[in-house]
């Protein structure tokens, strides 16, 4: 399985998408497959402090809950919306339609700590 090469990750499966100094989170294909039917993603409201190394967030299917983790500090600034009436999205694209919440961040630096895909990959051992 590949994974976007335009983003950093974590270990625990979240992708980081910066453009400027706002980046996008949300989850990599291999979680979403490991979940299944995703039934419900709570996120936080605009406006949070989000902090790197803690969740803030968690996403349920039909299989497990999981808390999402950030990997950067900032400030949330949009949540997906349409994940309220469709958390599906999540499964069908993960990459793209599926994201979770964007993130001002407070050091754009930060995301460059972040694993690259290929040491992602590696990580997961996938």
């Amino acid at each position: 399985m590949s994974v976007p090469a335009d983003r950093k990750y974590l270990e625990t499966h979240e992708w980081h998408k910066l453009d400027g100094d706002v980046v996008t989170i949300g989850i990599t294909q291999f979680a979403a497959d490991e979940l299944t039917d995703i039934t419900y993603v709570q996120l936080p409201a605009v406006g949070t402090k989000v902090s790197a190394g803690k969740a803030f967030g968690e996403i349920e299917s039909v299989k497990a809950t999981a808390e999402l983790m950030c990997g950067v500090d900032g400030e949330v600034v949009e949540i997906n919306a349409a994940l309220n009436d469709n958390p599906g999205l999540v499964n069908q694209d993960p990459f793209d339609a599926g994201w979770m919440i964007k993130v001002k961040v407070s050091d754009p630096e930060s995301v460059e700590k972040l694993l690259p895909g290929e040491q992602y990959e590696k990580a997961a051992g996938h």
